[in-house]
C-alpha cells in the first residue's frame, strides 16, 4: 500500500450526501441498498483490528454495479463509526485512480481505503465481485 493521500486533497473529496445527489445512474438502487445495511458488532469489530482509522476513502462511479454492492456498506459503516469518508470519482481523477490500481494495473472500482489521523493508509478493498 502506498497511497501518497494527504489531508487537504481528501478533503476535497464529495460527502456522501454530495455523491448522493449527483448521481445520474442508479440512484433508487443505490438509496434501496443504503437503506438495507445493517452494521453488526463483528463489522465494528473489523474496524478495531484496523487500528481504527479515522478516514475512508471510496474511488466509484454510479454506473458501477459492483460498487452498489460495497459502497452503501462503507458508507454506513463509516457512518455508523463516526468515520469521515469522501467520494472521488475514478474517471474524473485519475492520478488518484493510479494510486489504487487492482494488481498493479487496472482502474477497477470500487476502491475503499481506511486510512489513520496521520493519513497512512491502514486497509485497502478493491473490486471483488459479489458473490
Amino acid at each position: 500500500m502506498d497511497a501518497r493521500l494527504t489531508a487537504d486533497e481528501f478533503a476535497r473529496g464529495m460527502t456522501p450526501r454530495e455523491y448522493l445527489a449527483r448521481m445520474t445512474t442508479n440512484r433508487e438502487r443505490y438509496e434501496r441498498a443504503l437503506a438495507a445495511v445493517t452494521v453488526t458488532p463483528e463489522d465494528r469489530a473489523l474496524l478495531d483490528r484496523l487500528g481504527r482509522p479515522s478516514r475512508v476513502l471510496v474511488i466509484t462511479e454510479d454506473w458501477c454495479g459492483t460498487s452498489l454492492a460495497y459502497v452503501p456498506f462503507a458508507m454506513r459503516l463509516a457512518e455508523d463509526a463516526g468515520l469521515e469518508l469522501r467520494v472521488f470519482l475514478r474517471d474524473g481523477n485519475p492520478a488518484l485512480m493510479d494510486q489504487f490500481l487492482k494488481r498493479g494495473l487496472y482502474r477497477s472500482i470500487p476502491v475503499i481505503a481506511f486510512f489513520d489521523e496521520a493519513m497512512k493508509e491502514v486497509a485497502r478493498f478493491i473490486e471483488e465481485r459479489p458473490r
